[in-house]
């Protein structure tokens, strides 16, 4: 039942979103405002996972829509969902932006920093299941060899692919798998014990 109420929905709003896309290649600003309104919350909320910084993910948010009127020409909707197609934009531009921060500020990752867990909108009770959970995996993150550390930082953080993670770096792809690989089953076999306590 679900799916038949919400696949409708989807279709439509697929193509409203091309619609928009279409008359915003056309130079209409209209079209441009109405499609920030409709989709600026999912870009905002990918980019800040990315980047862990409002202030930045706003200002990159603003860079997409630059970018799809400008570019707004160049979407085709047979080659994907319009919204496939923006989020794209915007995981591109998000990452460029974080290996910009990481080459001026020298942030490759140490793990201990991340503060992976917090939330400002956590209750009293969330914030302390959230510390508990932060204090688990610091522990098992903690076995871990720094280059696997800062590989799944860099990956699961931060939304870089292997092949991203091996550019920045600056070593083989392999290396990349291999750190990714070894440092799961470790992190698995880390928080083993805790099981119960990752999952109240």
């Amino acid at each position: 039942m679900s799916i038949m109420t919400t696949e409708p929905t989807k279709l439509a709003q697929d193509r409203e979103w091309a619609q928009l896309i279409a008359l915003t290649a056309q130079g209409d600003q209209g079209a441009l405002a109405m499609f920030y309104d409709r989709t600026s919350p999912q870009v905002y909320g990918l980019i800040f996972k990315i980047l862990g910084n409002r202030e930045a993910a706003e200002e990159v948010t603003l860079d997409v829509y630059t970018q799809v009127w400008r570019q707004a020409h160049t979407y085709d909707h047979i080659r994907g969902a319009p919204g496939a197609w923006l989020m794209t934009l915007a995981r591109t531009r998000a990452i460029d932006r974080f290996r910009a921060g990481a080459a001026e500020y020298g942030r490759l990752e140490s793990l201990d920093a991340i503060d992976l867990f917090a939330s400002k909108d956590d209750t009293p009770e969330q914030d302390v299941e959230s510390q508990e959970r932060r204090r688990y995996v610091q522990e098992a993150l903690a076995e871990l060899t720094a280059e696997q550390r800062q590989a799944i930082a860099l990956a699961y953080f931060y939304g870089l692919s292997q092949s991203e993670i091996a550019e920045k770096l600056q070593v083989p792809l392999g290396t990349v798998k291999t750190r990714m690989r070894l440092g799961m089953i470790k992190l698995r076999e880390a928080l083993a014990p805790y099981e119960e306590g990752l999952h109240p």
